[in-house]
Order: structure tokens, then sequence, then C-alpha cells
């Protein structure tokens, strides 16, 4: 289970603020079905996220423990410093011939190729040799925060800064490279 807790929050705050969670605030104010959305990025939230904790855990096979724990830790540090720098909206076409659900799969499977959750969706799973745990704990994560942003929309700009959610996300990124380091 601590594989879940910790990819549940570790992507949870990572996504606040990032372009994803942007694009669900964009789908959400073009198209207004919320639930269709939040299908749609759960569907390619799981083969993104499976998809990368695989490529993490197939990672573990080929370096040693000290230098994967060293190449975590650098990682996790490097995303510290990445998630402080805000990701600009995407422009999203809302005349979309394949309906909600598949434009919201379509777009959320592609922003996150490269994103910061899913190269810590890697990271999670070389750490935690688990790919399903793994996959359900950012997963679970992705639609947390992407769920506020289809639900509460502007709202949550009132209740909470971008600004120190980031600061947050960054000094989390920074525990887990300790933590990992530690142990």
């Amino acid at each position: 289970m601590e594989a879940v807790l910790y990819s549940t929050l570790l992507v949870a705050a990572a996504e606040m603020g990032d372009k994803t969670q942007l694009i669900a605030l964009v789908l959400a104010y073009k198209y207004k079905k919320p639930w269709t959305i939040c299908a749609g990025i759960l569907v390619a939230t799981l083969l993104n996220h499976f998809m990368a904790a695989y490529i993490g855990e197939w990672a573990t096979r080929f370096f040693d423990p000290q230098t994967l724990k060293w190449a975590l830790f650098l990682i996790f540090v490097g995303f510290a410093i990445w998630i402080l720098i805000p990701d600009k909206e995407e422009k999203i076409d809302s005349k979309s011939k394949y309906g909600v659900f598949l434009t919201t799969v379509i777009i959320f499977f592609w922003a996150e190729m490269g994103d910061k959750t899913q190269l810590a969706t890697i990271a999670m799973a070389a750490r935690f040799k688990d790919v399903v745990l793994v996959t359900l704990g950012t997963t679970i994560g992705m639609m947390i925060s992407n769920g506020l942003a289809v639900f509460l929309g502007n709202r949550l700009n009132r209740v909470a800064s971008f600004k120190w959610i980031r600061i947050f996300a960054s000094v989390l990124f920074l525990l887990f490279a300790v933590l990992i380091l530690l142990f």
C-alpha cells in the first residue's frame, strides 16, 4: 500500500497547476460534460501510466540498486525544480469530430507523454517495483487533481494559489528524493 499512497500523493500534488490540469479546466468549460471528461481522463491516465510504470519496473532489471537509487534521487530533485515552473494553457479545438470522451482520451494521453507526472510514474515504479500499485496510485492522484479542475473549475483558484501548491509539490518531491537516499 506504500506504493499506492506515495504515488497518489506525489502525482496529486505534482498535477496541481500542470498543463493537463489546465486542459481539464478548458475541457470542462468548453464541453460542460464533467463525467464524460473524467471518464476520458481515467482511460488516458490508465493507459499512459501503466505503460510508464511498466517501463520504470523494467528499468530496475538493468541497473544495480545503488545506481538506481542515485538516479532516482537526481530525477526527484529535478522534478522539484521543474514543478516550480508554471505550465501554459494549451489550445483545444471545440469542434472535435471525435466527441467529448474520445477527444479527452486523445488529448490527455498525448499531453502526458514526457510530462512530469508520467516521468514520476516511471520513477515510482522503479522505486517500488510494482506496476499495478504504482499505476493505481498515480491514476488516483491524477483523478483527484483533475477531478477538482473539472468539477470545481475556477473556484479552485480562490481556495489556494497555484504558486503555493507548486511550492508544496516541490517540497514533496525533495522529501521523496531524500527518502530514496535514506531507505
